[in-house]
């Protein structure tokens, strides 16, 4: 008999890939994961699952790996962790008849200007935005909307190239930043600029219709939007909590958005509830095991349950408060050490302590979610007890950066 398989495409997202495996072994499915750098995960190719050689932005590559697999494997569903993959797998879904998101919708969605508009158009409260294409654009744009302003491009995730621009040179110098050679774009730049929204800023993980969770995002000092904390649930009144609720499915039915998980960020400002960004895909880093740690719901199971056409359980099972504390360094050069792990680890309420790096790396900051060195979990019963767990364990780790010489010597 065929062995039933989940074929995850991966283009990045190492340490997803690993949970969507795990969730689908213990879901009895075979994880089968394609990318084109395969080494990278290795880890899959025991037990776990495989990996194959793919070039991920071929689509005829794809359907003829996912048809040779066809051929020896009964393939379940195909699934990705990674954004820029996520359209792709809508495309291959409805290909092979399987369960998956609309692709169309994805690509409208991805796009940060589209999915505005859409927003917009629906009455949903957005920040004032304008699109730009070159740095004339840009400073037209900001003075339409008024200094502050957030300017980012229209495709990307993880903070990448998004900057708060307080004064014109700001301004000037993130246009020269993403105009420039350093930042990468995949076509030609498309640039939003928009209004910056004063408040405390939340994020909200759905699936389908039905709202999972809110949890609170604080980031570090500006310009940059580099996480700090993210908390789980946030401390809403019920009024903030049924504002909030219903300006997000104003979202998910504007958006089209009926189907997967989708991870919506918000701020409260005077006005309410206002909408920052709209991602079609199950959100990254830790949250799903903030999810899973404050409720009891495994995003990631059940959005594999979703992909291979099975019943889902999204009811709560408990309620704690969860919170990851990012580890971000001040300065750039060559990390010598971090330690503290096993120690941090080891006190009660901690879930996990996770380093990104290894000593010797190479540490240069780019104000965005990259610049993190790992990251701390905890949960406990309540707000106040977590945020001490969390900052005992955080006080436990440490390292050491050697600046880099100046440029010359």
């Amino acid at each position: 008999m065929a062995r039933r398989a989940l074929i995850i495409i991966m283009i990045e997202g190492l340490r997803s890939s690993l949970r969507y495996a795990q969730a689908a072994q213990r879901l009895g499915l075979h994880p089968i994961v394609l990318s084109e750098d395969p080494s990278r995960y290795e880890h899959l190719a025991g037990k776990e699952g495989g990996a194959i050689r793919v070039e991920t932005d071929n689509l005829d590559a794809l359907i003829r790996e996912c048809s040779r697999l066809r051929a020896t494997h009964d393939i379940a569903g195909i699934t990705s962790a990674s954004e820029s993959a996520y359209e792709t797998v809508g495309t291959l879904c409805q290909h092979f008849d399987l369960p998956g998101p609309n692709p169309a919708a994805i690509k409208q969605r991805c796009d940060k200007f589209t999915q505005r508009q859409l927003l917009a158009k629906a009455g949903v409260p957005i920040p004032a935005y304008r699109l730009a294409a070159n740095s004339m654009d840009i400073e037209r744009a900001a003075a339409e909307i008024g200094l502050p302003v957030v300017v980012k491009p229209c495709v990307g995730s993880g903070s990448v190239g998004v900057r708060l621009c307080r004064t014109i040179n700001e301004l000037a110098e993130h246009t020269n930043y993403l105009l420039g050679e350093k930042h990468m774009w995949r076509s030609s730049p498309r640039i939003l600029i928009e209004e910056f929204v004063h408040g405390p800023q939340y994020m909200a993980e759905t699936i389908g219709n039905e709202l999972i969770g809110i949890g609170t995002m604080d980031f570090g000092p500006p310009p940059h939007f580099v996480y700090r904390e993210w908390t789980l649930p946030a401390p809403l009144t019920d009024d903030e909590q049924e504002r909030i609720a219903n300006v997000l499915l104003s979202c998910l039915g504007a958006l089209n958005l009926d189907w997967g998980p989708t991870d919506i960020e918000l701020r409260w400002t005077e006005r309410g509830p206002v909408v920052i960004e709209v991602n079609p895909r199950l959100a990254g880093g830790p949250v799903p095991q903030l999810v899973r740690l404050a409720y009891g719901v495994d995003l990631v199971t059940e959005h594999i349950k979703l992909v291979i056409g099975e019943e889902l359980d999204l009811r709560r099972q408990q309620s704690q408060t969860a919170a990851a504390r990012f580890l971000v360094p001040d300065c750039d050069g060559t990390l010598d050490w971090i330690n503290g792990d096993s120690r941090a680890a080891a006190i009660s309420g901690i879930a996990e302590v996770k380093f990104y790096v290894e000593p010797k790396t190479p540490i240069v900051r780019q104000g965005d979610f990259g610049d993190c060195l790992g990251h701390v979990i905890a949960a406990s019963p309540s707000l106040a007890r977590t945020e001490a767990i969390l900052q005992d364990a955080v006080d436990l780790i440490d390292w050491s950066i050697t600046p880099f010489p100046p440029v010359g010597e």
